[in-house]
């Protein structure tokens, strides 16, 4: 396991590297070592804080909460439909910037790539470590604390600014470029898509999946957490902006 981590790792700096070579030279406040740290960091804190969700099986973030929804109403694979939102997200930050940007359309797209092998890799590990079978109080810190190092980790990969999760931009975006930093704000308004289709499955199928404590969990809190862990985790990477990219 540690293996193919660090071989992966490997390739996405590779990939950051030659996207940082087509990247305006406007970038600002920190280097491109600290922000491949915080690139990669942030990835693997993510797919690990995803990993724990999933095999805590006691909630996960409304994004994921809607792809299993639409799975089970689909009868389509999770995999198919998170690719799918993430499609979407990515043409939805191209319109939200009001140009079309080659090098973020390619590095979301590795990063989808990138993330779902991680949190398979990593939910693999901790049902081997028989996290599936503990009592479901146990089960909902467990998910609950995958919240909160998922939440860490988008904070981390958003001040780098190479690659994201193109969800996780899209609300990168709209934090910055039209609710004037309010990292709280532009994640509610980001919920919005994934709470309607929960109620959209929901009513359709007379049944709720991955909606439990740790949903609730991220819907209150992954703003907060976010922008403390912009504050309290790693400061010296900060948020770095194109200048078209900043009002």
């Amino acid at each position: 396991m540690l293996t193919r981590l660090y071989n992966l790792a490997c390739v996405i700096l590779y990939v950051s590297i030659i996207l940082l070579n087509f990247q305006e030279v406007n970038i600002i406040k920190n280097s491109i070592q600290i922000r491949l740290l915080g690139l990669i960091g942030g990835l693997l804190l993510n797919a690990f804080g995803n990993g724990l969700c999933i095999s805590g099986n006691a909630g996960s973030g409304l994004w994921t909460a809607s792809a299993v929804n639409l799975s089970k109403l689909t009868n389509t694979s999770v995999g198919v439909i998170l690719f799918a939102l993430g499609m979407i997200n990515i043409l939805t930050n191209q319109i939200l910037i009001h140009h079309w940007d080659i090098r973020r359309f390619i590095g979301e797209f590795c990063f989808i790539f990138f993330f779902s092998y991680f949190v398979n890799t990593f939910a693999q590990f901790f049902n081997y470590l028989g996290i599936p079978t503990l009592p479901f109080l146990i089960r909902g810190l467990i998910s609950c604390l995958g919240v909160v190092f998922f939440c860490t980790a988008i904070s981390l990969y958003q001040r780098a600014n190479i690659i994201m999760h193109p969800n996780d931009d899209t609300t990168n975006l709209l934090r910055f470029l039209y609710l004037k930093g309010n990292s709280t704000a532009a994640q509610l308004l980001d919920f919005i898509v994934p709470i309607v289709i929960i109620i959209f499955c929901a009513i359709f199928s007379h049944k709720l999946f991955a909606v439990n404590i740790a949903t609730l969990f991220s819907f209150l809190f992954n703003g907060l957490i976010i922008a403390e862990a912009d504050r309290l985790i790693f400061p010296q990477l900060k948020h770095n902006f194109k200048k078209n990219e900043q009002h």
